[in-house]
């Protein structure tokens, strides 16, 4: 995978945000192998046969993110964190609109392993890994933010915490104390 500058990206995204459309052209081909890299891992995560197609999913978030103005875009790991909520949002409401239910549909249950993430978890339950952050989110927000940037952005510690304005040592706590609590609630749900 070719990496750019975050340098280059972060001032192409500022430039965007202050209304230079000529900066959103050049931004593009530049964050579009990350954005299909992100939904592929998304992807990867979904039962086999479903209809959403990674580059569909890819084309769908940057129609969603263009139509942002005036954003004050932080830095490339502030875009890609926003990146990876928007995915997660399509594949819920995509998930919640082909009927799947939080205990059905054929999907499996959700792992929350360190060094697959969901890339060796095929058909995770979306819908419930989206109830149970929900209600995370109620206890502890940061612990939410945590996971939905680790597990859906597919984020560093080190750009966690960047986007979070966080410890790297804190998100490695609230990543293992918010894993544990999911791994209870989704098998508690599983029941």
């Amino acid at each position: 995978m070719t990496t750019h500058s975050p340098k280059e990206i972060t001032r192409l995204l500022a430039a965007w945000g202050d209304g230079d459309e000529s900066a959103l052209s050049d931004l593009t081909p530049l964050v579009y192998e990350e954005l299909h890299r992100l939904a592929h891992h998304y992807m990867s995560g979904e039962r086999v046969g479903h209809t959403l197609q990674t580059t569909a999913l890819v084309n769908e978030a940057y129609l969603r993110l263009i139509d942002w103005k005036n954003v004050r875009w932080q830095n490339r790991a502030h875009f890609f964190a926003v990146s990876a909520q928007l995915m997660r949002r399509i594949l819920v409401d995509f998930a919640r609109t082909r009927g799947y239910q939080k205990r059905g549909g054929g999907a499996r249950p959700v792992t929350l392993d360190d060094a697959a993430l969901v890339a060796d978890d095929n058909g995770t339950d979306m819908v419930a890994l989206d109830e149970a952050l929900t209600a995370l989110a109620e206890l502890d927000a940061r612990q939410s933010r945590v996971v939905e940037l680790r597990f859906f952005g597919g984020l560093s510690v080190e750009e966690t915490a960047e986007v979070l304005k966080i410890s790297p040592g804190t998100v490695r706590r609230d990543w293992s104390l918010a894993r544990a609590w999911l791994h209870r609630e989704l098998a508690v749900n599983r029941e």
